[in-house]
């Protein structure tokens, strides 16, 4: 977003609450917000996530380490000169909309800004999220956002150890820890079946592969399902329980390992948890285990804590916005970033910043907010209603279908601008 408003010449403020760029991809980021941990490599392939007008170097792996990735987005950032905007070390605690419409911005060193834009980009997955079951477990617990290696804070090895949930995080831990020099026994708890996706298909990287252009999303899911299901078979081949829905019916979690560790006994799948039961866990299906950990991969809250407004708070992770970015009422306001989009979500706020500036530029202006409510209606619809229900599906979006889309919501806000000139 920096960038692109640089490009058009409008001048803005960005601030950091660490120390340096990177976020989440930040290994030990001071702020303590990072869930990165030591071994993670990204699900998304070198092709899917570069940006538009910084290709990603050529000497890339298919599936860079983090470390790669976080250069990249150092190498980004001087490469376009945008080091200098950013004021770094200074949290925004409140952000609160006066009278007139601008923002009252209130900054962690007690100085306090007013600007006729505001821009929201604090990511959503770092206010780890816990569930609550009856009893005590008196062993060592984690949620995997403070998981970093097998050794540190805490030993893993020649525990029993159980990952809880299903997604690329409990995949990718439980795939480490399973190795037989660490853990002694490692489970997974899973509450319902989910679909393992490999990493590569026919060779290539999995994401590599894209439908034309022209096909009906819906003709294109059906295909994807038939060739996931022809070269990965059935969940319950594996020893896993077997998923109540299609695949690509839920976010899909990848891994290139998972379903190897699982069929070689490495990984023992266990079903929903019924409570905590002192130096182990009690299941649903009436069996216990003894356990020494305890990872809770159970997925993130979407917060604001600078905001006071209850009408810019989700609601059990549920926050509609017109195109992922603009509520109605606040329409200087932009949410960036905030979707789970399928493959990446390295540069979505790219394809987002475009629509932003030729808006704050003049050369693009929104619907009515009657009519932002019923587009979002029918973009919720279609992004989330394959669905099942659950806190990680409410901002899903396919990538592919949702540029393509904002592309002509572009077009069709310059022509109202024009209208209205």
């Amino acid at each position: 977003m920096a960038k692109r408003l640089r490009d058009y010449g409008i001048a803005y403020d960005c601030f950091e609450k660490s120390d340096n760029i990177g976020g989440n991809w930040y290994y030990k980021n001071p702020n303590g917000l990072s869930s990165c941990y030591q071994s993670l490599h990204i699900d998304t392939s070198k092709w899917r996530l570069a940006f538009e007008d910084y290709p990603v170097p050529e000497d890339w792996p298919d599936f860079p380490h983090h470390a790669q990735l976080l250069q990249y987005f150092h190498d980004y950032v001087d490469h376009f000169g945008l080091r200098d905007t950013i004021t770094f070390n200074t949290e925004v605690t409140r952000a609160k909309r006066r009278d007139d419409g601008d923002w009252e911005v209130t900054l962690s060193t007690g100085e306090t800004r007013t600007y006729q834009w505001l821009f929201v980009a604090n990511g959503h997955h770092w206010d780890a999220r816990t569930p609550v079951y009856p009893g005590e477990f008196n062993g060592y617990q984690v949620h995997s956002h403070h998981y970093r290696d097998p050794f540190e804070p805490y030993d893993f090895r020649g525990k029993r150890v159980m990952i809880v949930g299903a997604g690329n995080s409990a995949m990718d831990i439980s795939s480490e820890l399973s190795q037989r020099p660490l853990a002694e026994k490692l489970f997974i708890s899973m509450r319902r079946g989910v679909w393992v996706l490999p990493k590569y298909m026919n060779g290539v990287p999995a994401d590599k592969a894209s439908l034309p252009t022209w096909m009906p999303t819906g003709l294109g899911r059906k295909l994807a399902r038939k060739m996931i299901k022809k070269n990965i078979g059935n969940m319950e081949d594996y020893g896993l329980p077997k998923p109540d829905h299609e695949p690509l019916d839920g976010h899909p979690s990848v891994s290139g390992e998972f379903l190897t560790r699982v069929g070689c006994g490495d990984i023992t799948p266990k079903g929903a948890i019924e409570k905590l039961d002192g130096d182990g866990v009690v299941f649903t299906d009436g069996t216990r285990e003894k356990l020494d950990a305890i990872i809770w991969a159970t997925g993130y809250n979407v917060s604001f804590p600078f905001f006071d407004d209850p009408q810019l708070q989700p609601v059990e992770n549920k926050f509609p916005l017109f195109k992922r970015m603009v509520k109605p009422g606040y329409e200087n306001l932009f949410f960036l970033a905030l979707a789970q989009p399928l493959p990446t979500l390295v540069n979505f706020a790219e394809q987002q910043s475009k629509l932003c500036a030729a808006l704050i530029a003049g050369e693009y202006e929104l619907p009515p907010a009657s009519e932002m409510d019923e587009i979002t209606k029918a973009d919720e619809a279609f992004h989330t209603g394959h669905f099942y229900d659950a806190p990680r599906h409410t901002m899903q979006v396919d990538f592919n279908a949702y540029v393509k889309d904002l592309m002509k919501e572009i077009a069709r806000g310059q022509k109202r601008a024009r209208a209205m000139a």
